[in-house]
């Protein structure tokens, strides 16, 4: 199994078969969806996506990959986005050891048997929320949304943002991140779920 750390007497590095893994699955993965989805390639892009990044630790925790990752020291306690980051990378790597074992068929075999059943998350896959929130109120006839910065919180090289959205009509909402673009994406996400458009937990990309 892949390690974390590279071994400084070769040339193997695990993220030389993350890099192939990465393209093997999204071609697999691409394939599912044309079959399934006769759909604009700008949608099916968004569902790709939303299916190879937003699956790929749960699926590796399900293989049990976490267990054969040796890490050094200072990885070891690494929680959160970081180690799930890793998770998906190994499993990634992973698919790379297949296709160069067994062929592109064994590689992609392997593929289907974990992500033909994810392809219903494909579903849920949406454009980011601010670009959702545009399309909304211009079919509802509400004008373009406008967005106001409300405050700037926090240490200049840490800033938190609040964005208000403010959408003829309707009650402005407000939503906080690190950049304004970030504030105003949050901000646009909480109107678009109040008002029923998207559900809560709903992918945003």
């Amino acid at each position: 199994m892949p390690a974390f750390a590279r071994n400084p007497d070769n040339n193997f590095h695990y993220q030389r078969l993350e890099f192939l893994g990465d393209r093997v699955l999204g071609l697999a993965v691409a394939e599912l969806l044309f079959d399934k989805y006769p759909t604009p390639t700008k949608v099916n892009c968004r569902r790709l996506n939303a299916l190879v990044k937003g699956t790929l630790a749960e699926i590796s925790d399900e293989l049990g990959l976490h267990e054969f990752i040796r890490t050094g020291g200072d990885l070891k306690e690494l929680t959160g986005k970081r180690m799930q980051s890793v998770r998906a990378d190994v499993l990634e790597a992973l698919i790379a050891s297949i296709y160069l074992d067994g062929g592109l068929q064994a590689a992609v075999d392997f593929i289907k048997c974990f992500w033909k059943e994810r392809l219903h998350m494909a579903e849920e896959a949406k454009r980011d929320s601010k670009t959702s929130l545009q399309e909304w109120a211009h079919s509802n006839r509400f004008g373009t949304p406008r967005y106001k910065e409300q405050k700037r919180t926090g240490p200049d090289h840490d800033p938190v943002f609040t964005v208000v959205v403010q959408v003829t009509g309707k009650e402005d909402a407000s939503g906080t991140g690190r950049s304004k673009r970030a504030a105003e994406q949050s901000a646009a996400k909480a109107m678009l779920v109040r008002e029923g458009v998207w559900k809560e937990g709903e992918i945003a990309l």
